[in-house]
């Protein structure tokens, strides 16, 4: 039968087996996906929809594929030397396409565990950081990393095998069918991957069908996915492209009344959100400094109602001035330094930290403050060039990077660096040097012994579960050195005159069936330091009301751009609200919890978040809400576009 078929589909028959192969392949990992994630895809009524629609994306994938090849073998393949020297190169198309196909899928479970996504843009960055994703792996995945390489070596030894199969006794038309072969392949291919009559061709918005994310990610294959993701990255993500158009004038007075600020108060055209912000302690000006928690969402802290893992930051809630309702503003590292460095809003696109046009002349409160005099500085207990972050801080008002290299003997190292006794020991010594230099400064200290794989040292703190390498014991290690820290701090000849803020970049995994997961954006944020009164805020605030409330609070009056709220003063509660994004997703929540997501494509849609349930619930919301978090959706992507974010 099969040398039948063979005869039947002639030189097409390589190409038509490794479709049938690869579709069996596919379908049966989303299967297996989807029986995993069964009680979502429950709820979701997925089942045929995901199973339906993802047959869709992998015709289209393998169209894409496939295409090139297929038009050529149609038109070279025969019996002499160029006809057998193509064959060769089709064995190599296919066995490397099917290798990539399959060693996507096995990725898959890994990071869907991680981001509650398939691979995405993310696992491209990652691999721009070879050194340090490889130290990852090889500490805390190597079970993945076994069973990566024997799927993967699996895969070429029998794809290799397979092929020769395929390319041995085929039939070859004759030159006159040729042309017409090569023609029939094109057209059927181009209809594949387009899969669709319309003006756009098939994308993931055409088979999304849920508010979870990872729900219509099943739909998708990971290959398509991550080849779509680096599409997405040739030309910059805009929410002017996603989230419909709105005038410029609009947007600046929009946003501009969204700060609660009289417009007579902006003084510049250039830089539409320019404006002068004094601060309420007029003292002599106060060292900063920020201490950057990696991975710390609310869930993870007590004093939040979270899990008992923080009993250090606990303490510190109820010493200084404890923010209650602190949301992030995205889900990754470099969005938190966004956030807490410029007081820039999230877009759909990558952080600022990362995007080409921001690397210079981009407003950092670090330039503010070296203009001020002040020594501004970048404490990590890893390579610094990780996401680009030493890049842009050098070009951005950082002067002084003090990194892993600049690390002498540190007493733990794990997969990421340093670990964080070494790192606020760093900080230590530091602030005490700058201090008796009579120096003011400003410190970013950023730590990274709460990300996978969750290296510590041993001895430090009971194990809050098991195994030891586990996202809960790391927290509570993180947290044990963060105690450690305040109690030399306390001490030291600097802290009379700096003002702390401990605040999370982020939860550790933004994930669930809702359009964005509120809930897991919420993060622990405190300011502690001589004159700060201890109180409870239980105002809904943002990642990007910290920056102008921290130079408010060490004294330093200046004109800047940022859009965040001074919270040591008065704010109208109608004018409290928090942004965060979420992938291409934009939420926009006020103080009484409405919410309006923002999703490509799609019209804007209203909800309540119940902080009890974590659920959206739909409610409509009034028009005047939806333009006001349209302009601030659309603000960052243009304002970046048309450098108006500056000093």
């Amino acid at each position: 039968m099969t040398a039948s078929v063979k005869k039947r589909l002639g030189v097409l028959y390589p190409i038509f087996t490794t479709i049938i192969i690869s579709l069996f392949i596919l379908t049966l990992s989303r299967i297996g996906l989807a029986l995993w994630q069964g009680e979502r895809v429950t709820d979701a009524n997925g089942w045929l929809k995901i199973i339906l629609s993802g047959v869709r994306i992998d015709l289209a994938t393998l169209s894409y594929l496939l295409i090139l090849p297929g038009l050529l073998t149609c038109l070279l393949a025969a019996n002499n030397i160029i006809g057998k020297a193509w064959l060769f190169i089709l064995r190599v198309w296919i066995v490397l396409g099917l290798w990539f196909l399959v060693y996507m899928e096995a990725a898959t479970p890994s990071f869907i565990m991680e981001y509650d996504v398939r691979p995405n843009r993310l696992f491209i960055e990652y691999l721009i950081y070879p050194k340090e994703v490889f130290g990852m792996l090889w500490s805390g995945y190597k079970l993945e990393l076994f069973l990566g390489a024997l799927i993967s070596s699996a895969t070429l030894y029998w794809g290799w095998k397979l092929t020769h199969h395929l390319v041995t006794g085929l039939t070859f038309p004759r030159k006159r069918w040729r042309i017409v072969l090569a023609m029939l392949v094109v057209v059927t291919g181009v209809m594949g991957a387009r899969s669709s009559l319309g003006h756009r061709p098939l994308n993931p918005a055409m088979v999304a069908f849920s508010t979870d994310p990872l729900i219509n990610d099943l739909t998708l294959n990971s290959s398509y996915s991550m080849v779509f993701a680096a599409k997405q990255m040739g030309s910059e993500d805009s929410a002017l492209k996603y989230y419909g158009k709105m005038d410029t004038s609009e947007i600046v007075d929009l946003v501009r009344e969204s700060t609660g600020r009289d417009s007579a108060e902006f003084t510049s055209s250039s830089v539409p959100t320019m404006a002068y912000h004094e601060s309420t302690y007029k003292g002599k000006p106060k060292n900063l400094v920020i201490l950057l928690q990696e991975s710390l969402g609310a869930r993870y802290v007590g004093a939040l109602g979270g899990l008992p893992l923080t009993p250090n930051l606990d303490s510190l809630m109820q010493e200084g001035w404890n923010f209650n309702r602190m949301y992030a503003t995205g889900t990754r590292s470099v969005r938190g330094i966004e956030a807490v460095v410029t007081g820039f809003s999230p877009t759909p696109s990558r952080a600022v930290v990362k995007l080409g046009k921001s690397q210079t002349n981009f407003f950092t409160i670090a330039d503010l403050l070296k203009d001020k005099g002040y020594h501004t500085q970048f404490v990590y207990g890893g390579e610094s060039h990780f996401d680009n972050m030493k890049s842009f801080f050098l070009g951005n008002g950082f002067t002084d990077m003090q990194d892993f290299p600049t690390f002498d003997n540190p007493t733990f190292v794990g997969a990421w660096g340093a670990s964080d006794e070494d790192l606020y020991q760093k900080a230590h010594k530091q602030f005490t040097k700058l201090n008796a230099q009579d120096q003011p400064f400003f410190s970013l200290v950023f730590t990274s012994s709460n990300h996978s794989p969750y290296d510590y040292p041993d001895g430090r703190i009971e194990p809050y579960n098991a195994p030891k390498q586990t996202r809960e014991n790391a927290a509570k290690y993180s947290d044990y050195a963060l105690g450690e820290f305040f109690k030399q701090a306390k001490q030291s000849s600097y802290w009379d005159d700096t003002i702390f803020v401990v605040v999370a970049d982020h939860d550790s995994r933004a994930y669930g069936n809702q359009l964005v997961p509120i809930d897991h954006f919420r993060i622990p944020a405190v300011i502690i330091g001589e004159g700060i009164t201890p109180k409870q805020d239980k105002r809904l605030t943002s990642q990007i009301d910290l920056p102008p409330t921290l130079l408010s609070l060490i004294g330093v009056s200046s004109y800047n751009p940022m859009i965040g709220h001074d919270l040591t003063k008065d704010i109208d509660n109608k004018k409290l609200r928090v942004m965060m994004q979420f992938y291409k997703n934009f939420a926009w929540m006020d103080n009484n919890n409405d919410v309006v997501v923002f999703q490509p494509d799609k019209a804007p849609q209203g909800f309540y978040y119940d902080e009890g349930t974590t659920e959206l619930r739909d409610r409509e919301v009034p028009q005047s809400m939806i333009k006001m978090a349209k302009a601030n959706a659309l603000w960052g992507s243009l304002a970046y576009k048309e450098n108006l974010y500056r000093r």
